[in-house]
């Protein structure tokens, strides 16, 4: 197998290999075949896309679904951010009544990395946690909780995690504000929705929630992650097209004023991925 190195970008420290590619090079080269549900699109945006839309995901812990679609958009080289809607960080346990509890904003995904692999190397690395928690900890530092996100203030890395410097240059998520938030499940989106109602659009910023709905577990993530790739594809086409037409007649023009667009982006895309159902709605910074 010729493997491709897919190095994170600016946002993360590059590890050696995608970590895919390892755990095939791991079993010897002979079985090492090309999985493609597997694959991440590593290409970055054509030239001349220099207004990229700016996304954030959000699924219930900040570590599986929300964590491969940030990935996968970072390689693609969106400015992207990603929070968890849950009370705490919880984890599959060696039994259904005990799972492994942390704290958002303040344990590090190496921290849960390496607590998991004292308690039981074996079977977090069965059930794919330490896959994860690698992964995870490659992209930044911990698992941020969208409640107490501090929208509209700076923030100071290129992780998306508050405090993290980014020496290789800005990410286009500095100004604590995106255009488009992406939940990977109903209850999540619940919750955005709910919290910016609560917020009382302190910004008066518009900003559009799109759910797409993911199972939870690491093959349907991976899959997700390709589907909302594709969206962010998508949506960023419609705004290019917008901004040329609002030049071509004279008015102003913002990313995230692309509302007439969306209902049939978002039709065009669930002809492709009918597997993942999708909700979208218009709220306010």
């Amino acid at each position: 197998m010729t493997a491709q190195s897919s190095s994170l970008p600016a946002l993360a420290p590059a590890p050696p290999r995608d970590m895919a590619v390892q755990s095939h090079q791991a079993q010897g080269a002979e079985d090492a075949k090309p999985i493609n549900r597997h694959a991440r699109d590593v290409t970055p945006l054509p030239e001349g896309k220099d207004f990229p839309l700016k996304f954030c995901t959000v699924c219930a812990s900040n570590q599986n679904r929300s964590m491969e679609a940030h990935l996968t958009l970072s390689l693609r080289r969106y400015p992207v951010v990603s929070f968890g809607t849950g009370s705490a960080v919880r984890l599959p346990g060696p039994s259904i009544d005990k799972p492994n509890i942390y704290s958002f904003n303040s344990t590090t995904y190496d921290e849960m990395f390496n607590e998991l692999k004292g308690k039981d190397q074996r079977l977090y690395t069965l059930n794919g946690l330490l896959n994860m928690l690698d992964r995870n900890r490659r992209i930044k530092a911990r698992p941020e909780r969208w409640q107490d996100w501090k929208v509209g203030y700076p923030r100071l890395g290129g992780t998306g995690a508050v405090g993290e410097a980014n020496p290789e240059g800005e990410t286009g998520v500095e100004g604590g504000v995106v255009d488009i938030v992406i939940t990977c499940e109903e209850r999540c989106w619940d919750a955005v929705v709910d919290d910016l109602h609560n917020r009382a659009s302190p910004l008066n910023r518009p900003v559009h929630v799109i759910n797409v709905d993911i199972k939870d577990n690491h093959e349907e993530a991976l899959v997700g992650g390709r589907g909302i790739l594709d969206l962010a594809d998508m949506l960023t086409e419609a705004a290019r097209v917008e901004r040329e037409k609002s030049e071509e007649e004279g008015r102003e023009w913002a990313r995230e004023t692309v509302e007439n667009r969306i209902p049939d982006v978002l039709a065009e895309w669930q002809a492709k991925w009918p597997n993942l159902p999708v909700l979208w709605t218009c709220g306010f910074f």
